[in-house]
């Protein structure tokens, strides 16, 4: 177990042995902490000795630790271990470069926003996974985190005097924060989330990248989420500050009843929370979001729809599969597959061919709504496509016809994942290719 710790070097003298490029690099980070260098080796790159105070152009000695606060141990694995031992028996910290064993401390991927600093390490053990983290997280944090840390430091005085609590101070710099960028001026500026309004949001098909602007500003701002099953955990994570409860749905399963996620609604807007519904897809596309907008408008609670990108659309796109295409559909009809009593109806009253027939929730009823079609009059060659958690890596595609839809194998380790069926002659395509002589031509569609 390592022990984070940042420590002042200014004026303070370090000891580098080794004169290659870690060498230089090390002296290079080292000059920049204020550190006071002296770079031991006998051959030594002009860039190392340019940043070091001191150089020694000869072989290490362990009196060259003398005095120093920290060494560092960029040379052959031989020369390294020697200075790890003097470096010990002077109860000097060592830095071994890229020589864990040796080491008794270890540099950090690092990411810098004025006084911010964020360190990231693997304990010697995987530098460039701690480089990747490093990366990731300079991605991710804003460019303005140095003003938060001036904005914290304004406000420490006056809390230390009115001896508010450390716990208390952390909800008070958030509403701090929060001011800081609700003055902003932005050219898409978001919307004001009020205490006590509830959002319907459109998680779309998965993907948190597919997600709306203002659906991700939902998130951020939420203090409740009630989220549906499908929806996936890399887009709760756009609710930070969010409590986040599971009230979804799935066949066959024990799930809440849509009367009591409609009084839990109620509940938290009538507690002054920001309340976030997540719905995959659309709220208004077979997700029962106009259930729960009538029983926000009963109660009096007030509400607002975030629309979501719908897997009907999203997942056969997704796939190369346009739902409508000129001179093979000029109309789609999205239709829930969950029960027979609701499809069947509405199947049977399709003219053969005539449109795409998007089907969401229907992998287990696919048989069944094969030989309907087929019934009516649809040649068993329609194509047809099966398209099983569209903007996910594991994604899986089956294309075939409608003679084969029923019989389309599902992987077992993807059978959890949603499924949307499209049937209609825009189901042969495959429009993901980016290269303009991959276009399908007239003879391929057909």
């Amino acid at each position: 177990m390592l022990l984070p710790l940042f420590v002042k070097l200014a004026g303070r003298d370090v000891v580098v042995v080794g004169g290659g490029a870690m060498g230089a690099q090390r002296v290079s980070q080292l000059r920049e902490a204020g550190a006071r260098v002296t770079l031991v080796a006998p051959e030594i790159r002009e860039d190392a000795a340019a940043g070091a105070a001191v150089v020694l152009r000869r072989p290490f000695r362990p009196a060259d630790l003398d005095g120093a606060w920290l060494a560092v141990a960029a040379a052959t694995p031989a020369v390294n271990r020697e200075v790890a031992a003097a470096a010990e028996a002077r109860r000097v910290l060592v830095n071994a470069v890229d020589d864990p064993e040796t080491a008794t401390a270890y540099m950090a991927g690092v990411v810098r926003r004025g006084d911010a600093t964020v360190a990231i390490s693997t304990g010697g053990r995987a530098p460039a996974l701690a480089g990747l983290l490093r990366e990731a997280l300079d991605a991710v944090l804003p460019r303005e985190l140095g003003t938060w840390v001036g904005l914290a430091e304004a406000a420490r005085p006056a809390w230390k005097r009115d001896h508010v609590p450390l716990a208390t101070r952390r909800p008070l710099l958030l509403q701090k924060l929060d001011a800081l960028y609700g003055t902003r001026p932005s050219g898409g500026e978001a919307a004001p989330f009020p205490p006590g309004l509830v959002s319907l949001v459109g998680a779309g098909p998965g993907d948190p990248g597919l997600l709306t602007r203002r659906a991700a500003e939902r998130l951020a701002q939420a203090d409740v989420v009630l989220y549906d099953a499908l929806v996936a955990a890399e887009v709760l994570r756009l609710a930070p500050r969010a409590h986040c409860f599971h009230v979804g749905k799935r066949a066959g399963r024990p799930s809440v009843s849509q009367r009591a996620i409609e009084r839990l609604l109620v509940r938290a807007a009538r507690r002054g929370k920001r309340v976030v519904r997540l719905k995959c897809g659309d709220p208004f596309v077979f997700g029962r979001g106009g259930e729960e907008a009538l029983a926000l408008a009963e109660a009096g609670i007030p509400f607002e729809v975030v629309p979501g990108v719908s897997s009907a659309i999203a997942a056969p796109a997704l796939a190369g599969i346009p739902v409508t295409h000129r001179g093979l559909a000029g109309a789609f009809a999205v239709v829930s597959g969950h029960a027979e009593s609701s499809y069947g109806p509405i199947l049977d009253g399709f003219a053969p061919g005539g449109l795409t027939v998007v089907v969401l929730m229907g992998v287990a009823e696919r048989a069944a709504i094969a030989e309907r079609l087929v019934a009516r009059g649809w040649p068993a060659g329609t194509p047809a496509a099966l398209l099983l958690g569209a903007s996910s890596a594991e994604s899986f595609t089956w294309k075939g016809t409608l003679a084969g839809l029923g019989g389309a194998a599902v992987p077992p380790d993807r059978a959890h994942l949603p499924g949307t069926l499209a049937i209609g002659a825009v189901a042969a395509l495959d429009l993901r290719a980016s290269a303009a002589g991959d276009r399908p031509s007239a003879a391929r569609r057909a």
